[in-house]
């Protein structure tokens, strides 16, 4: 891992960096870090440099104040900035990550190459939502992070998953058991009050790459099909035997999707890769 620290607000932010190549940037899920893509990095990182940041009050990031889809995506331009990464990149996220990465093609059109939204929509929370968030942050406030993620992994995994793959269970109870409380809440604060994404999907004029788990009942199909459906230049493809973290829980199909994304985009110079 490495670090940097906001100009603003002073907050030290870690952040993977590995490979050469053109840019692809991945922005976490709730209530993850980084680490969730490394079997994306590892298969990536031969032709692409991927960057992956701890959202602040995530993983090795300390906790911002006001945090904000907007901010996040202040954070990854930041980042940028700090790397040298002129050019324009992939920018995608999951879940958490995909509110972030619409929030980046909004305020930063250009410097985006294209995009991949995985696993969540561009309508906010209703008012249903908004409350479970509440009872989230009341739920880590009184009884910590632990709590949160016995909550949350029925929902997030298939439930042939939550039986099946041990591992994956293990890897998001760990990743997410780290994570501190009061960088939950200050997540679930962001995730409550963002805004809808939804006037800006017509907009959306860079090749996108909309991934759905087949049994995502967070975001489900319905949802992704939506999102596609209303950004003009947009691929679906459903994960099959996955949930809402689909990259984790079929790393192979999903990290397929992507590299055969990718080596369809036109590149700068007009060179095509082969990936």
């Amino acid at each position: 891992m490495h670090t940097m620290t906001l100009r603003a607000s002073q907050t030290p932010i870690a952040y993977l960096d590995q490979g050469s190549g053109p840019g692809v940037v991945l922005i976490h899920a709730f209530p993850l870090d980084s680490s969730m893509w490394r079997d994306q990095t590892a298969a990536l990182a031969d032709l692409f440099r991927v960057i992956a940041p701890d959202l602040p009050g995530c993983g090795g990031s300390a906790v911002s104040a006001g945090l904000t889809m907007d901010s996040v995506a202040d954070v990854v331009a930041e980042l940028l900035d700090h790397l040298g990464m002129n050019e324009r990149v992939v920018v995608g996220g999951l879940s958490m990550g995909g509110y972030a990465t619409l929030a980046f093609a909004r305020l930063y059109p250009q410097r985006v190459r294209a995009l991949i939204l995985a696993d969540t929509k561009a309508d906010p929370d209703d008012e249903t939502g908004r409350a479970n968030r509440d009872r989230m942050i009341q739920l880590v406030t009184d009884k910590g992070t632990r709590a949160v993620v016995d909550d949350l992994l029925p929902k997030v995994l298939a439930p042939a998953n939550v039986v099946g793959k041990p591992d994956v269970v293990r890897q998001v109870r760990e990743t997410a058991g780290r994570q501190p409380a009061d960088g939950l809440v200050t997540a679930l604060r962001a995730l409550r009050d963002r805004p809808d994404a939804r006037p800006g999907l017509a907009h959306i004029s860079f090749p996108t790459l909309v991934l759905v788990g087949e049994h995502d009942v967070v975001t489900p199909p319905d949802k992704a099909r939506e999102l596609a459906a209303a950004i003009p230049n947009a691929r679906l493809v459903t994960i099959p035997d996955a949930g809402h973290l689909s990259n984790l829980e079929n790393p192979v199909e999903f990290t397929n999707a992507v590299r055969d994304f990718l080596a369809g985009l036109p590149t700068e110079g007009g060179v095509a890769r082969t990936v």
